[in-house]
């Protein structure tokens, strides 16, 4: 069972997602902010990680950075799930390294969709 770490600061749309993935399979463990996904991610060593853009304490870009450019981690893909859909924004999130940027609203299939197909690779 694939482990999944999501980061996500609004607690309606943490507990959609998280949901949405337990119904589709996966071990799912969820963070309030940036800093809490960091502190997490070494011990737990998810094969996916999930981030929201705006968060408290350390935002999503910049745990995508560090999550890319430690060599521990740098293996585990990153989505992000942000309402930031400008172009603009969605660039500077693969900038950072992410594999996937998914903008709010998204349909649960389509997030279960993605999720399932960057674990393949």
């Amino acid at each position: 069972m694939s482990k999944i770490l999501i980061a996500e600061d609004e607690r309606d749309i943490r507990e959609l997602i998280a949901f949405t993935l337990r119904f589709a399979g996966f071990e799912v463990f969820t963070t309030t902010n940036g800093e809490e996904a960091l502190n997490t991610l070494d011990q737990l060593q998810p094969d996916l990680v999930l981030l929201d853009i705006r968060m408290p304490r350390v935002n999503g870009y910049q745990v995508c950075q560090k999550i890319k450019t430690n060599p521990k981690t740098q293996h585990i893909p990153v989505v992000f799930l942000s309402a930031k859909g400008q172009e603009a924004e969605v660039l500077e999130g693969y900038n950072v390294g992410a594999d996937e940027y998914i903008v709010k609203p998204f349909s649960p299939d389509h997030l279960i969709e993605r999720v399932k197909e960057i674990l393949k690779k």
